[in-house]
């Protein structure tokens, strides 16, 4: 079944210092070691590492990021998220381009939902971020899920962890699709910035109410050329909508502004209201309660993976399964009833 048993996900190398066969029995402490001092082949490993389904580079990785965890939480988590041709990719080029000038450390991962279908996933971030990707000071990892979005979201929050320890002070998510994974990047960032286009019809068609709600801010891309008229007037009717929608924080208020990604315009006030919002946050006390209701959070998903851990894993359980499906299919039981036929042989 696609659900339970996802067809093995074959990667080709697309992560700056590649994609590496994590150690048949790592050396955690050299690890940990390595990335604090910044290397990024060891970021690439331990990511890899935490990536892997087996039992024992597993119970490695826990033992990486636990040892890891009091060089993590300083960085500003961005979520970035839009409709495919918003110009993602494009702007988070820009953005990495202009905070590493400014003597920041930028790492990408891409919260990629893959192929329910076969499995595959489209890893081509780093040819759409060519400078990003050529910079020293840059890192990019997409995080494919073979089809569970639960799976990617806990090894991107495990990747987000290494990445601050190895010393990346901004951590950029961006979600490929649109839809379940926006809340679960919403559920890992500090900030969740949306984009959106001009001139494409209706703007307000474009607004899905889920997802504004979730928005911190709304930025409008390509506001340069012929399309700056456009941009602007988006801009307002999306300040407009947003007036009708009650906002995520009381002590934010979602702006609204135009940018443009392809001539870097407007990415200095872009960033600047993600300082805003981070100052805005950590003096009500909110960006504080924020983290940890994430922390929380990447728990239950945590504890959801190791149960479905367990169902693949038993081949006595996973018969069962297969008989219990068969079932359902069959119209024989409900999927009330076979859900909880496997709950009890979990227990």
């Amino acid at each position: 079944m696609q659900g339970l048993w996802p067809p093995r996900l074959h990667r080709a190398a697309v992560v700056n210092q590649g994609m590496t066969r994590p150690d048949s029995s790592p050396d955690i402490d050299k690890l940990a070691r390595d990335l604090r001092a910044g290397s990024r082949a060891a970021l690439a490993r331990a990511i890899t590492l935490i990536e892997s389904r087996r039992g024992d580079h597993q119970a490695a990785a826990r033992d990486l990021v636990q040892a890891l965890l009091p060089d993590t939480g300083k960085a500003v988590r961005v979520g970035i998220t839009g409709s495919p041709g918003v110009g993602k990719s494009t702007t988070i080029d820009a953005l990495g381009m202009f905070l590493i000038e400014r003597g920041h450390k930028v790492a990408v991962l891409a919260v990629d939902p893959s192929s329910a279908r076969t499995g595959g996933s489209i890893l081509g971030d780093k040819t759409r971020m060519a400078r990003l990707s050529a910079s020293d000071n840059a890192f990019i990892r997409p995080s494919p899920a073979s089809g569970t979005l639960g799976g990617v979201a806990a090894k991107t929050r495990e990747a987000m962890l290494l990445c601050e320890a190895a010393g990346f002070d901004v951590v950029l998510v961006e979600t490929v699709g649109i839809g379940q994974s926006e809340t679960a990047v919403c559920d890992m960032t500090d900030f969740f910035l949306a984009l959106m286009l001009p001139g494409a019809g209706d703007e307000l068609q474009g607004i899905k109410k889920g997802l504004v709600e979730l928005a911190d801010m709304i930025a409008v891309n390509k506001a340069d050329g012929d399309n700056i008229k456009r941009a602007n007037l988006a801009a307002a009717e999306y300040r407009g909508a947003l007036h009708i929608l009650t906002p995520r924080s009381e002590h934010w208020h979602p702006p609204v502004l135009t940018y443009s990604a392809l001539t870097g315009t407007g990415m200095d006030t872009l960033w600047q209201k993600i300082l805003d919002h981070r100052t805005a946050m950590s003096a009500s006390g909110e960006f504080a309660g924020r983290r940890r209701e994430q922390q929380v959070k990447w728990m239950w998903s945590m504890l959801e993976q190791r149960m479905m851990a367990r169902l693949r894993a038993d081949a006595t359980i996973r018969a069962k399964v297969k008989k219990t499906e068969a079932e359902v299919a069959d119209g024989r039981i409900t999927p009330a009833v076979a859900a909880e036929q496997i709950a009890e042989m979990l227990r």
